[in-house]
Parts: C-alpha cells; sequence; structure tokens
C-alpha cells in the first residue's frame, strides 16, 4: 500500500532542518516562542517556519493568551505525540531493539 498523501507531507516537513529538535523540546510540555527559540538556538524564522507547519498538520497546538504583552505557548497534540513516537519505535529497530 502506498503512503497517503498526508503521510507523504508529514515526512517531508518532518524531514526539514531542525524540525525533530522541535517536536521531541514540545515533547516536555508547553513553552513559549522565545524560550523554544533560546533552547534549541534556532533561528526564529526557521522555528516560526517549523511551527506553523506542525500546527497546519495538527502535529502542534498554538495558545495565544490575551494578556499585556501577548503570551503564546506551543504544546504538542496527541497527534503530535504519535508521530514521535513513530520516530522513536524506528530508532529502536534500526538499533536492533524491539
Amino acid at each position: 500500500m502506498p503512503p497517503s498523501r498526508l503521510s507523504r507531507k508529514v515526512l517531508r516537513v518532518v524531514s526539514r532542518r531542525g524540525s525533530f529538535e522541535v517536536l521531541a523540546a514540545l515533547a516536555q510540555g508547553p513553552v513559549r516562542f522565545s524560550d523554544l527559540e533560546a533552547r534549541l538556538g534556532m533561528a526564529p524564522r526557521t522555528l516560526s517556519e517549523r511551527l506553523r507547519e506542525f500546527a497546519a498538520l495538527g502535529l502542534v497546538r498554538r495558545e495565544a493568551f490575551s494578556e499585556v504583552p501577548p503570551r503564546v505557548e506551543y504544546a504538542l497534540t496527541p497527534r503530535g505525540r504519535k508521530i514521535l513516537d513513530f520516530f522513536e519505535a524506528m530508532d529502536s529497530v534500526l538499533e536492533g531493539e524491539e
């Protein structure tokens, strides 16, 4: 069975530079953009692009709070967690563990 269109799209996005690191960082819990940027040392434009792509695919949830100054947090969705679990399982298989 060939992979679905959505599967191919997810693989294309996840294979981009920094994608796996962003997902792994979000697995630790909700985080603000600036904290994520500092933790990963990623360019703001690249990080913003990855987060937008992940949100569009339903892998990441973006929550904006009506506060001054504005606050936005990003968190992994259950779908995003499953994608991360998939890659961890793939690592185990490739390392010879089952």
